[in-house]
């Protein structure tokens, strides 16, 4: 009985030990300390639009390289350890249907503007299949340069919703 109990309590010693190793661990994750992003839940249609996205993005925007945020999906995306995100499939924003809602073209892709409390702005597709969205960092927010380059990549594989 006595080697039972040592075993036992080696185990339980070790088992907090295990823990705080895991801990560490994903505290190293490839997201280099980026918040993780929620990922969207879209139908099934949907998603097929937002994988199809995924494969067509940029590797760098407005000179970030692509820097995916965890967990990692197909159907979010980021720049710049976190300066610029994009999720797809994400619900359509109450806020269109607010007749004073800003929104702005770029490439030929509409967006609609929302700007958030102590963040800089977030754009949703509007017209289209799914709903992608983009945040940008503060320093980002008087420049429609990054939208530009999602026009192309949208454009070609999320469809006018019209």
């Amino acid at each position: 009985m006595t080697s039972f109990r040592r075993r036992s309590s080696r185990s339980l010693f070790l088992g907090p030990s295990a823990a705080l190793l895991v801990l560490a661990a994903a505290g190293c994750s490839s997201s280099h300390g980026q918040p993780p992003v929620a990922v969207p839940t879209p139908p099934s249609e949907a998603a097929a639009y937002c994988e199809a996205l995924h494969k067509a993005l940029p590797q760098t925007v407005v000179d970030l390289e692509r820097s995916d945020p965890g967990p990692d999906s197909e159907l979010t995306a980021g720049w710049g350890d976190g300066a610029i995100v994009l999720r797809c499939g994400v619900p359509r924003p109450a806020k269109m249907d607010d007749a004073q809602s800003k929104a702005i073209e770029a490439d030929g892709v509409n967006w609609m503007l929302e700007q958030r409390q102590d963040a800089g702005p977030r754009f949703t597709t509007t017209y289209r299949e799914a709903y992608v969205e983009v945040t940008l960092s503060e320093e980002y927010a008087h420049d429609a340069s990054p939208l530009a380059a999602f026009a192309a990549p949208v454009k070609k594989t999320v469809p006018d919703s019209l």
